[in-house]
């Protein structure tokens, strides 16, 4: 439970004492109280606005605080507040008993601190998704969006919620619409740095025009939708020593006929139906920057490339089962798919 003392102020109380409550807290929010009943709430916002609209820093704090505002019970739990957030996209809520005493005030920021990572992402989009077909004459594959946020967007955020702040986007066929969309990446908060590509260099030789780093870093396609828990993802790469981590997901064949297996004329075994189960490449990957600096500046180079010359020096290389939700947006299809089961 909090020291809620910081956080109240009565209804007489000035929008200039209410402003101090809101520096000292740093919470963004002031709880404005009447025999210990919550009234109404005060944000940074809420002064603002009054301010603009005429009010003084003399003015009573009840002529500008928000009387329809969010609550709780007493029985809510973290996970209920982080809902209620979501939805009402909220960054406090309080929590009020059945008479409207202010018994405790969940924060945001309390509720989902995450630790900043020195590791950066590097996300590849810089393909022209030619398998879409038309969907991407005009927009980046990156850019076609899930439920109305862009594909792009989608694996930024969840990058930031692990505790990622540093970004490299690789970026050629139709490059603008992406820079012009994430900028510097001030508005999420995180740094943006740009591999512009002057030629198609494969899946991975964008990544010669990296900046030298000193700790591993985490490589996605740009086309890629997964809930895979990338701080679990990076401690199985540290814990296992690996200069390679390569996610792989299951993936199963059907074959709708009866497999004969052959010597030359002579049939050694028929097995009717058979199902076929292989791991595939999930098209995330954490990388040690000793592989990186394998490639040639401004040469193309593919993945399977890179892993093949990276055996060659003995480099150890360790696959990552993903469970979680997985999805490559490579034809219409999983791109109409992706948009049903992506919540």
């Amino acid at each position: 439970m909090k020291d809620l003392k910081n956080y109240i102020v009565s209804l007489n109380s000035t929008i200039k004492k209410t402003i101090s409550s809101l520096e000292a807290t740093a919470s963004q929010i002031v709880l404005v109280v009447d025999n210990k009943k919550l009234k109404g709430t005060v944000t940074d916002g809420d002064i603002r606005r009054a301010l603009l609209k005429g009010k003084t820093l003399d003015s009573k704090v009840k002529k500008i605080m928000n009387k329809d505002f969010k609550f709780l019970s007493k029985s809510a739990t973290k996970k209920d507040a982080l809902a209620l957030m979501k939805k009402e996209i909220l960054k406090q809520i309080p929590v009020l008993d059945k008479k409207g005493k202010i018994l405790d005030l969940f924060l945001l920021d309390d509720l989902i601190k995450t630790k900043s990572l020195p590791n950066e992402v590097v996300i590849m989009a810089g393909g022209k998704g030619e398998r879409l077909g038309t969907l991407t004459k005009n927009c980046p594959k990156p850019m076609l969006k899930i439920n109305k946020k862009p594909i792009l967007e989608i694996i930024l955020n969840q990058c930031l919620d692990a505790g990622f702040k540093k970004f490299n986007f690789s970026v050629n066929y139709l490059k603008i619409q992406i820079k012009n969309h994430f900028k510097d990446g001030s508005k999420w908060n995180v740094n943006i740095n740009y591999l512009e590509e002057k030629k198609p260099l494969g899946t991975v030789g964008s990544l010669s025009l990296l900046p030298k780093k000193k700790v591993p870093f985490l490589l996605i396609n740009g086309d890629v939708l997964t809930k895979v828990d990338y701080n679990q993802l990076l401690q199985f790469h540290i814990n296992h020593k690996s200069d390679i981590t390569i996610c792989v997901r299951e993936f199963v064949t059907n074959i709708p006929y009866g497999v004969v297996g052959t010597d030359g004329l002579t049939v050694l075994s028929l097995e009717e139906k058979p199902v076929l189960t292989h791991f595939v490449n999930a098209g995330i990957y954490i990388v040690e920057p000793k592989v990186a600096n394998l490639l040639n500046k401004n040469t193309k180079f593919d993945m399977t490339e890179l892993i093949v010359l990276a055996k060659k020096k003995k480099y150890k290389i360790n696959a990552f089962p993903i469970h979680e939700y997985w999805q490559d947006i490579g034809y219409p299809d999983t791109l109409i798919q992706s948009s049903k089961d992506w919540k």
